[in-house]
């Protein structure tokens, strides 16, 4: 085994222990997407139907956002093995995140190599471009957030790469197209952005190598067309035959008609039509403002206050940290420069930049962005840029190493500096993930669930009916006591099938989750109260009390017998 093999191996450890330490239990909850995921694969798993009673559904309903269904039959064989825990649900996404950093190495070396670049200084470094991109990945915040929890996005990103990589494989071996169109075509089945960036992804692909892809033999691309319209024909027929299939996608873009965007333009459009205001019709145009939302909210995402310090959700990120490293962002606009002004191939900086470019496209037509979900195929172009950044500041140095040994002391100076910086940021980072993410944003994680259920449990004989709030920050909270209490699937989907829980408030068993204001002080004989506190006057009194890791009141359990 030879030196890269050696680093490349222990970067997968790295990858792996990053991912896999604690899974279960850092995030300290899942939140209700992940709970719906897992649930709908205990479900497949044992009916064949996910919770609505749809025989293995391309589409998950779910809270009525129609996920894609591909991440739930990717966790079935983990909930097989391990139960439906947390650690099962996340596990596909933890293994799809260590595979993307093997595969970002294999890519760079395809963008890289001595194909596209002939430039003997870019070849010999080839290798280091891509270990480094490996490690960059390897260890970085963005991926390792969202490899550890079931988001969808995680692997999309992985997908992708694997998209990308397989077609530039495919230009030397035809047959491995074949494996580019199937990746492509599942991967409109796995996040909702997906289906905007793939498509725009290999387009820009097939533009780039239109000249070597249409010299290989028609067999090959013929097939390849067959194998990714079999593969997503399915989801097309989904979308054109259920009328609410497009509804997470009007929800949560800029055009809804419900927007609040689209009701202040309303109200400034007739404000300046009583006023007779003609440039401020011209200008509160909802085309135009259409536009200068779309243009926002794409640049928004090239922000480096939200890149390198603020992020945005903050189950997105680490407390206190954005998504890449501090110490990264001079090596990041080195390497943009360098890359730019350097002699790489023509078709690899259209590759990149392309990638780069298309990346925030299918978030900047949505609310609250910038957004790293939506946007996290940004990720690998940025890596691969600080990669860049760092070989060629090496490069400079050893240029000058050998001149005088002034340099060779600032050179020394230099990387220790820089060693001890990164290696603070990097353990700054450890902590905050790994020790105070659990402490401060327990809540954001909808924490308490997994405590509350088994003592309702433990107590459920005694009442007629348990009422649950529906209501932030225990929002869909049906679905937690599905997830926690296994609820037999077949039993549920009866209610489900029979026109039963279609709607917000729902029912199974003794449980009853609403979502209106069901506690006004008087409580019924017989009845048990879950909810948080704003779901209760402060001066009731509690059966049980489930606290936040910060010692503050997450989940209350209140009866009549206590506050009579």
């Amino acid at each position: 085994m030879n030196k890269s093999k050696i680093i490349l191996f222990a970067i997968i450890i790295v990858a792996i222990a990053l991912r896999f330490w604690s899974l279960g239990t850092i995030p300290a909850s899942p939140d209700f997407d992940e709970a719906a995921l897992g649930y709908n694969a205990y479900s497949i798993l044992h009916t064949g139907r996910d919770e609505f009673g749809s025989f293995f559904p391309f589409v998950l309903r779910s809270f009525n956002d129609y996920k894609p269904a591909l991440y739930s039959y990717f966790a079935i064989p983990s909930i097989a093995v391990f139960g439906l825990t947390v650690f099962a649900i996340r596990f596909p996404s933890a293994v799809f995140g260590v595979v993307g950093v093997l595969v970002i190495y294999l890519l760079v070396k395809e963008l890289f190599g001595e194909r596209e670049n002939k430039q003997n200084s870019i070849r010999n470094y080839t290798e280091w471009f891509a270990l480094l991109s490996a490690f960059l990945l390897a260890i970085s915040p963005w991926q390792i957030q969202f490899s550890r929890t079931a988001f969808e996005t995680n692997v999309g990103l992985t997908f992708n790469l694997l998209v990308g990589l397989f077609f530039l494989k495919g230009l030397k071996r035809p047959w491995m197209l074949l494996l580019a169109a199937l990746f492509a075509g599942l991967n409109l089945s796995v996040y909702q952005s997906e289906r905007v960036f793939t498509p725009l992804l290999v387009l820009a692909l097939i533009i780039n190598y239109r000249k070597e892809l249409f010299t290989l033999p028609k067999k090959y691309l013929v097939s390849s067309l067959i194998i990714g319209l079999i593969v997503i024909l399915p989801m097309i027929q989904f979308i054109f035959t259920n009328p609410g299939s497009l509804q997470r996608a009007q929800g949560t873009s800029i055009f809804s008609q419900q927007s609040q965007l689209v009701k202040n333009n309303d109200i400034r459009l007739a404000d300046d039509s009583k006023n007779h205001d003609q440039l401020g019709m011209i200008f509160d145009n909802r085309r135009i403002i259409y536009a200068k939302e779309i243009i926002g909210g794409y640049l928004s995402h090239f922000d480096l206050n939200w890149l390198f310090l603020e992020g945005d959700n903050p189950r997105h990120h680490a407390p206190n940290m954005g998504l890449l490293y501090l110490i990264n962002l001079p090596f990041l606009l080195l390497g943009i420069y360098f890359f730019l002004f350097g002699k790489y191939s023509k078709k690899t900086k259209y590759v990149i930049f392309s990638w780069l470019i298309l990346a925030p496209v299918p978030a900047s037509i949505t609310f609250e962005v910038p957004h790293a979900v939506r946007t996290m195929n940004l990720l690998p172009m940025l890596l691969i840029f600080i990669a860049i950044g760092y070989v060629s500041v090496f490069q400079i140095f050893k240029k000058y190493l050998v001149l005088s040994i002034k340099y060779k002391v600032f050179t020394l100076s230099f990387c220790i500096l820089f060693f001890i910086f990164a290696l603070f940021n990097f353990t700054y980072y450890l902590n905050q993930y790994f020790v105070q993410l659990n402490y401060f944003d327990a809540k954001d994680w909808q924490y308490g669930f997994q405590q509350a259920i088994p003592q309702v449990e433990k107590i459920q004989g005694q009442y007629k009916k348990i009422i649950i709030s529906n209501k932030i920050p225990m929002d869909q909270s049906y679905i937690f006591f599905l997830f926690y209490l296994r609820y037999p699937p077949r039993q549920y989907q009866q209610l489900t099938m029979n026109g039963k829980n279609q709607l917000e408030d729902k029912q199974f068993g003794k449980y009853i989750f609403k979502s209106s204001y069901w506690y006004q002080g008087n409580m019924q004989n017989d009845v048990l109260y879950v909810g948080s506190t704003s779901n209760f006057l402060s001066t009731v009194k509690t059966k049980d009390t489930i606290y936040y890791p910060d010692g503050k009141a997450a989940i209350l359990l209140v009866d009549h017998k206590d506050n009579p």
